[in-house]
C-alpha cells in the first residue's frame, strides 16, 4: 500500500532525513520507532506532502506521490492524526467531525458520525462543545475520529497518547486495536514498546534520519538491547 524509499528531505539548509525505508501492507499495523528528533515526524510530513523531499521514492497504492500536495495526499486515502491533535478549536465537535467527512473511495461501510461515536462515546456527550474547551483526553479521541471520517486507507497516527492519563491512553489503544480488527492499515508512531510489540505487524526504527533496522514483534524482543540502544526506553 505504501512504499518509501531513498527519502530524503530538509528543513531549509538543514537536512533531516538521508535515507529513510519502509513498507506498509494491506490491513498492516507498522510502527515507526526512534528517539526524539530522528526523523519520524519529518517522515510523516514528507509523506503527507506537507514538507517536499529532496529526493527519493514515496509511492501509495502504486502511485508516486513524492512531492505531491497534501490535498492529493489526504483525497488519495491518507488519514493523518497530527502531532499535538490541532482540533479545528472554535468548531463544535461535530462540526470538527463533518469538516472532514467523506467517503471518496466508495467504502461499503463508511465512517460516519454514529460510527465515531459508537468508537468514542464521550464525543457524543460533548457533540455540541467548542473542540478547545476539551480536555486533551478528548481533543486526541476528537482528532482520531476527524480522520477516520475521511476514510483513509491509510491512517497515520504521530505520538497519539503522548501527554495523555493512562485510562485515556488505553482507550485510543483499544481504538486502534478495533481498527486493527477491522482490516484498517495503520502507520504508528509512539514510545510504548510493550504495547506496539503486541499491536503491530512490523517495525521500523529511525537513527539520524535513517532506517536502521526493521523487524517483526519477535524480532524486536529477540534483539532487545540493539533495540533499546536506538530508542533509548
Amino acid at each position: 500500500m505504501l512504499s518509501v524509499a531513498g527519502l530524503q528531505s530538509a528543513y531549509g539548509r538543514s537536512q533531516v532525513l538521508f535515507d529513510v525505508a519502509l513498507e506498509i501492507g494491506d490491513g498492516e499495523v507498522v510502527t515507526l520507532l526512534g528517539r526524539n528528533g530522528m526523523g519520524k515526524t519529518t517522515t510523516v510530513k514528507s509523506i503527507m506532502g506537507l514538507l517536499k523531499p529532496l529526493s527519493g521514492e514515496v509511492r501509495f497504492t502504486g502511485r508516486d506521490v513524492c512531492g505531491a500536495t497534501p490535498e492529493t495526499v489526504a483525497r488519495l486515502g491518507v488519514g493523518l492524526v497530527p502531532e499535538g491533535r490541532q482540533t479545528f478549536s472554535t468548531l463544535t465537535v461535530r462540526e470538527n467531525l463533518v469538516a472532514t467527512a467523506a467517503n471518496r473511495l466508495g467504502r461499503k461501510d463508511p465512517w460516519t458520525l454514529e460510527r465515531v461515536y459508537a468508537l468514542f462515546p464521550r464525543l457524543k456527550e460533548r457533540a455540541g462543545q467548542a473542540a478547545g474547551t476539551l480536555s486533551g483526553g478528548e481533543q486526541q479521541m476528537l482528532v482520531v475520529g476527524r480522520a477516520l471520517m475521511t476514510n483513509p486507507k491509510l491512517l497515520i497516527l504521530d505520538e497519539a497518547t503522548e501527554g495523555l492519563a493512562p485510562v485515556i491512553r488505553a482507550e485510543i489503544w483499544a481504538c486502534i486495536e478495533a481498527l486493527k480488527g477491522e482490516g484498517q492499515s495503520i502507520l504508528l508512531i509512539d514510545k510504548n514498546l510493550n504495547v506496539l510489540k503486541r499491536l503491530a505487524d512490523r517495525h521500523y526504527i529511525l537513527e539520524k534520519g535513517r532506517t536502521v533496522w526493521s523487524g517483526t514483534g519477535e524480532d524486536l524482543t529477540k534483539n532487545a538491547e540493539l533495540v533499546q540502544s536506538y530508542v533509548g526506553l
